[in-house]
């Protein structure tokens, strides 16, 4: 029996995973997490920049509002970037979109590094909408094609990696914002560049790599290309288990044509399917996740942590979430992705609810502020189950002609929910101080009895079988398919 490592080192399948991961999910987790330590020198440089130009300082709800669009615009443009995937994937396949992307990191770099020298937050602004956008695109990108170059038995793991490197680009966002290292005032600029230099590594080396045998095979009708493709990825051999796969899902999708984004909401036989991305998605947006990456430095002030101290335990954290990610990654092939899921939020609802309290008390006990940090910890633990089955499952629940459509209107509500939480965050966490965090208890909870009660088990399955089992889910007697079929024959 071969190890992991060993299926992963017969070809260049390791070495397509990394450069997919630094150019595409990592970009993401880094820019999430790198715009928390530089935070309170930009908004000193929101400050003074407003004073150079009008000779009065800003009020503090001027630089609060600029502030929250550097933050959420950022999610603006991942949501125009996730719109676009349909497009730019098409016409360019998986490979060029993915080096295309890239040079848009490295745009958005040479802008944001400038500003300072301009003396210009709307440069800071333009930078973060590009970054949004190549994260948006480039985290759809990198999901879509790890799950085409992955065989069945290899693809839960093979799929959360681009989980775990969001956690290792939140890690190092973390780490870069050090005070050892980039973490000063003359250097935020920098910090929110580092990822530029990832995107050129991509640009240089993926052009020797593959492209996705199932693009290959499927969309673009090139067998040979297609089984190439898989020796370069998996070392030598037929294939021919993996190939007459794709030809069962070739023939489905000739009997059913590639769907827009519009169709497919109108197709109630994949009504499920849309309905579980939703809720698993709007919950690992909602259930404060994002919140802590972006926000870490406001929570822990608000814990009474002391601000020198801020900086180290966000770095735990990131570790913490790393380690998670690992670990998930070897035990899904195992456990299934429900057991994650269901799991996993049940702890995070109990974890915000603790927080909650521990708050409410800290001005009576000074040891309670390192007990929410320790729930936190906790948190950021069992989040990683959720996170890490929603990346897999997002690949297994759609046929190729669904896919694309699906990945648009999946992305268009992730990133929509994440700039709205970037907008109102800094406003909600004033209004309702340390009660915020029973929302995300609440979302939490939701996430979790949705997938215990409704959510099949997709490990092990084919494309088509596990399409089967979202038709036979039955609410009141009535699938949703049998409803469709109802409809036609009327």
């Amino acid at each position: 029996m071969e190890t992991l490592l060993q299926q992963l080192t017969h070809g260049n399948a390791l070495f397509l995973i990394i450069t997919l991961g630094i150019g595409g999910s990592f970009q993401t987790g880094y820019h999430i997490t790198g715009l928390s330590s530089p935070s309170p020198f930009i908004q000193r440089f929101i400050n003074s920049t407003w004073y150079h130009r009008y000779n009065v300082p800003p009020t503090p709800q001027t630089v609060t509002m600029i502030w929250s669009l550097i933050v959420s615009l950022f999610a603006v443009g991942g949501l125009f970037g996730a719109v676009s995937v349909k497009l730019v994937s098409s016409r360019l396949g998986r490979k060029r979109a993915m080096i295309c992307n890239s040079f848009l990191s490295v745009v958005g770099a040479s802008i944001v590094l400038t500003s300072k020298w301009a003396r210009s937050y709307e440069m800071i602004i333009v930078g973060r909408i590009l970054y949004g956008y190549s994260a948006g695109l480039g985290s759809s990108l990198h999901l879509m094609y790890l799950g085409e170059i992955s065989p069945r038995k290899l693809r839960g793991i093979v799929t959360l990696t681009s989980a775990t490197f969001g956690s290792l680009g939140k890690l190092f966002g973390q780490f870069c914002g050090l005070s050892e290292i980039l973490g000063r005032e003359e250097l935020w600029n920098i910090v929110l560049c580092v990822p530029a230099c990832f995107s050129l590594l991509q640009i240089i080396v993926l052009p020797f790599l593959p492209d996705a045998p199932r693009y290959l095979f499927i969309e673009k009708g090139d067998d040979r290309a297609c089984k190439k493709a898989l020796q370069s990825l998996w070392g030598k051999g037929d294939y021919k288990q993996e190939m007459d796969e794709m030809l069962t899902e070739q023939l489905a999708i000739e009997a059913a044509p590639p769907k827009t984004p519009l169709q497919l909401l109108r197709d109630r036989t994949v009504r499920w399917q849309l309905i579980t991305m939703l809720t698993i998605y709007s919950c690992n947006q909602l259930s404060g996740t994002s919140v802590i990456s972006t926000f870490s430095f406001n929570i822990f002030l608000e814990t009474g942590i002391p601000k020198d101290k801020i900086r180290y335990v966000t770095l735990s954290l990131g570790m913490c979430e790393i380690i998670t990610s690992i670990s998930c990654g070897l035990l899904i092939e195992h456990t299934g992705r429900r057991p994650l899921l269901w799991g996993g939020y049940a702890v995070m609802s109990a974890s915000w609810v603790l927080v909650t309290i521990t708050l409410n008390l800290k001005d009576s006990f000074d040891w309670l502020s390192y007990v929410t940090v320790t729930l936190i910890i906790l948190y950021i633990i069992f989040c990683g189950g959720p996170g890490a089955a929603a990346a897999t499952i997002n690949s297994e629940l759609f046929i190729q002609s669904n896919r694309l459509a699906a990945f648009v209107l999946m992305g268009l509500q992730r990133w929509f929910v994440f700039a709205t939480m970037g907008l109102i965050f800094p406003f909600l966490i004033n209004a309702l101080s340390s009660y915020c965090f029973l929302l995300f208890a609440c979302v939490c909870l939701h996430g979790s009895l949705y997938t215990f009660l409704l959510l099949p088990e997709t490990k092990g399955k084919t494309l088509l079988e596990i399409s089967e089992e979202f038709k036979a889910i039955t609410v009141c007697g009535k699938s949703f398919a049998e409803e469709e079929r109802t409809e036609t024959r009327l």
